[in-house]
This record gives C-alpha cells, sequence and structure tokens, in this order.
C-alpha cells in the first residue's frame, strides 16, 4: 500500500476511503440510524472522520466517541496498516468496549489490533462484521487468526494503480491451469498416481486419497498397502490396482515394502505417501527410503510426516501438515503455529527446502525464494474427517499431470474447497462427498 499511494494526494485517498466506509455501512444496514466511530490519531483516524461526515450528510447521528451505548453500529478507525504488536492498555481498553458493544462493528482497512502484513494478533483485536479495505485485500485479512477478525471484507477502489505484492490470493480461476485429458492421452500420460498407506483400521484414507486421484482426472491409480489389509481394499476400490505389500503381522507396511513402491513409480507421475500409514519403526524406515530413492514427485502428508527429517531430493516434494503436524515438525506448540502461521511456513520451507502446504480455514501454500500463495476461499465443510486424504489425492494427481509443485499443491487446496461448496449436503459434509464433487469443481 504504501507503494501504491506514493505520488498520490494523500487527502484526495482519505475523501475517497471514508466515503467508501460510509457508504458500505449504509448499504449493509440500511435501518442504522446512530453510528459510533472509534477513531485513532493516524490516517485510519481520519477515514473514520471522514465516514462519519458522510454519514451525517446522508441524515443519520454519527459522532466520534468513546461511548458505544445506544449506537446501531460501531466503526472501528483506531489502528490502520501500520499498527504491528500488541495496543497499549488505553488502546484495549478500547477495543474491548468495541467487541463487547451490542452494535455490529464496521472496521477501516484491517480490524484493530490486527497486524495487516501477516494476520497476527498480539492482545486485543476488534471483531468486526463487516471490514471495508482500500484497493486490495490485505494479507492480515486473509491469514489466520486476522481473518477470523475481519468477518466480511468489502475491497473499495480509491484510485490507486495495481503493484506487486509479496505475497500471492489464488482463486478459483486457477483452476483453468490444471491440464485435462486430450485426444492423444492414454491412463498414463493423463496422470498416474501411487498411493502408499492403508494400515489396519486406516484403510479409509487410501480409499479416500485414490478416488479423490481419480475424481481430479488422474487416469491411473495403484495402492501399495499391507498385504493383510488387501481384502478391504479388493472390496472397496474398483479402478484403482492393488498391490499387496510387505507388513509386520499388526497390518502396518515394513520398510521392505518400498520394492513394491519402487517399481509402481517406474511408470507413475506422482506418489501419495502416508494416508492411512500407521507409526512404526517400519513405517518410518520405508519413508526415508522411499523419499531417498524415489525420482517422481511425491506429495508426503498424515504419518508419512511423524518424526520426519529434512533430505536432499531432485524430484519436487509437497508436504501437507496441519497445524499440530507442522508444530511437531518445528518444535514448537500448535497454539503458537496457529498465532504465527506465516512465519511457521517460512520457518518449515527453510528447514525442509521443498514445497510446504499448511493446512487451514486459510491454507498457505510455500516454497523455496517464491511467495506464499493463500487460498482466499472459504470452506468450512472441510472441518471434517478424511478431507487430508482426500486433498492428498488431488495434488498427487496434478502433479502427474506435470503441474509445478506450488501451483499444484494451491490449485488442489482450491479444487478441494470448490468441491466442498458444491457438495449438495452443507449440513453433515463428509469427505467422500467431496470427492463426489470434484469433477463439478473441475468443469466451472
Amino acid at each position: 500500500m504504501r507503494a501504491a499511494e506514493a505520488g498520490h494526494d494523500v487527502e484526495a485517498l482519505m475523501e475517497r476511503a471514508g466515503r467508501a466506509v460510509a457508504e458500505r455501512a449504509l448499504a449493509r444496514f440500511p435501518d442504522a440510524r446512530r453510528f459510533a466511530a472509534v477513531c485513532g490519531g493516524g490516517a485510519n483516524g481520519g477515514d473514520g472522520r471522514i465516514a462519519l461526515r458522510v454519514l451525517r450528510e446522508a441524515g443519520r447521528e454519527a459522532e466520534e466517541t468513546h461511548d458505544l451505548g445506544g449506537a446501531d453500529v460501531v466503526i472501528d478507525a483506531l489502528f490502520g496498516t501500520g499498527f504491528v504488536g500488541p495496543p497499549r492498555p488505553e488502546a484495549a481498553a478500547l477495543i474491548a468496549a468495541m467487541n463487547e458493544a451490542a452494535a455490529p462493528v464496521v472496521a477501516v482497512d484491517v480490524p484493530s489490533g490486527v497486524d495487516a502484513s501477516t494476520g497476527e494478533v498480539a492482545g486485543e483485536a476488534v471483531r468486526a462484521k463487516v471490514t471495508v479495505t482500500f484497493h486490495g485485500r490485505k494479507v492480515g485479512l486473509a491469514v489466520s487468526p486476522g481473518r477470523l477478525h475481519a468477518g466480511e471484507v468489502a475491497v473499495a477502489d480509491i484510485g490507486l494503480d495495481s503493484a506487486e505484492t509479496r505475497h500471492r490470493l489464488v482463486t478459483p480461476s486457477v483452476l483453468t491451469l490444471v491440464p485435462r485429458r486430450g485426444d492423444g492421452d492414454n491412463k498414463y500420460s493423463a496422470g498416474s498416481v501411487v498411493v502408499v498407506g492403508g494400515a489396519r483400521g486406516l484403510t479409509g484414507a487410501v480409499v479416500l486419497a485414490a478416488e479423490a486421484a481419480f475424481r481430479a482426472d488422474a487416469g491411473y491409480v495403484a495402492v501399495a498397502v499391507p498385504a493383510s489389509t488387501l481384502p478391504i481394499f479388493e472390496t472397496r476400490l474398483l479402478e484403482a490396482v492393488k498391490r499387496p505389500c510387505p507388513d509386520d503381522g499388526e497390518g502396518r507396511l515394513l520398510e521392505e515394502a518400498a520394492d513394491v513402491v519402487l517399481e509402481l513409480a517406474e511408470r507413475a507421475g506422482a506418489v501419495a505417501l502416508g494416508p492411512g500409514l500407521g507409526r512404526s519403526e517400519g513405517t518410518r524406515g520405508l519413508v526415508k527410503r522411499l523419499l531417498a530413492e524415489l525420482e517422481t514427485p511425491v506429495v508426503v502428508d498424515a504419518d508419512a510426516l511423524y518424526e520426519l527429517e529434512p533430505g536432499a531430493r531432485d524430484a519436487p516434494t509437497v508436504l501437507t501438515p496441519h497445524e499440530g503436524e507442522l508444530a511437531r515438525l518445528l518444535g514448537e506448540e500448535s497454539s503458537w503455529v496457529a498465532a504465527h502461521r506465516l512465519e511457521a511456513l517460512g520457518r518449515a520451507v527453510e528447514r525442509f527446502g521443498c514445497v510446504v502446504l499448511l493446512k487451514g480455514a486459510d491454507t498457505l501454500v510455500g516454497a523455496p525464494g517464491e511467495p506464499v500463495l493463500v487460498r482466499g476461499l472459504n470452506a468450512p465443510g472441510l472441518a471434517t474427517a478424511g478431507t487430508g486424504d482426500v486433498l492428498t489425492g488431488v495434488i498427487a494427481a496434478f502433479l502427474a499431470k506435470g503441474m509445478e509443485a506450488p501451483l499444484a499443491a494451491a490449485a488442489g487446496s482450491v479444487a478441494q474447497a470448490v468441491a466442498a461448496r458444491l457438495a449438495p449436503q452443507q449440513e453433515g459434509l463428509v469427505a467422500s462427498d467431496v470427492v463426489a464433487a470434484l469433477p463439478r469443481a473441475l468443469a466451472l
């Protein structure tokens, strides 16, 4: 924003910004008669004061005050994009008063207390019903925990030119970049995937990943599973090729299973390693060997992430941890990762030297030397068991089609989110519903 605003008339920008706040507040709350604004001393406060003037011109009661009683709408114009760290006690008290008010809050540019550049919240922060931001969506409105404070986000044009940003917001248009089967394709060139996992009691994870890979347009899927659990897959999976592998007698793969996987991978475009893998010395040895010897792209998920150590690989590698898994990999608490998602992602990318996808409402994709890709699509239905396995299968299919790893990971996350929103049932959504909706998501 500083770069975009350079050379512009600041007063003219503030006039447009304040007017945009007022107009959005009136459109969103047309019956509101009394507006109360908490304004700071900087440009954000100036935007708020202009909004109050425009509201008065529209015939509403509108004043700058700390007494929020009786207000129909509260305007938060305390801190803007320059805010970092925890607010001081007096400001924290004002933020708490806005949160405790009976009226909905309209935040100016970014909810006060949210770091606009990272989404971090170091202390008290406003929980807005609506945030009116200017020129473009700020990182702190897209990355948690900041995005959870923003409510509905409206982007107002205030007359600035587009400028390069440090990170990238990924929208459903990314799905147009996914290769589709062509007239000259066969089942292997359309995308061939191997899924490795399926310990006793966890067989559903492989089923979901394999079916998701097929529904994400892969032409061929093989599963490498413990010999003792093979009958389940023979019954449950119709289209996939099933290969039994040595197991430990308790339904978990042994390191020797690598021979089968390496053979299957000779004709595969990607390997999905980890769905329902289980944890044992054998599975840890298997993961270590496969990551050392496989020359194909690999998606590493679930139990394959357990006690994972950095290792050099020439082929693309995508790690897909949730906050708890990433916390273990970094030696942190999951609460720290939740509070510092961009920083945690950056540390993971640096430590493992590969693509890392951090799951969450704001799924983030990082890669060495590249911008962070932020999925800008809400899909609360994905908060259910098995959707991580679905994501692994989709990303593996996209890698097998030849997509670059960061783009495959981001597109896979978007495809899954779109599918979740297209599923016919939103209440009680389960992972298999997402799998079934994937073809519709890719057809948009």
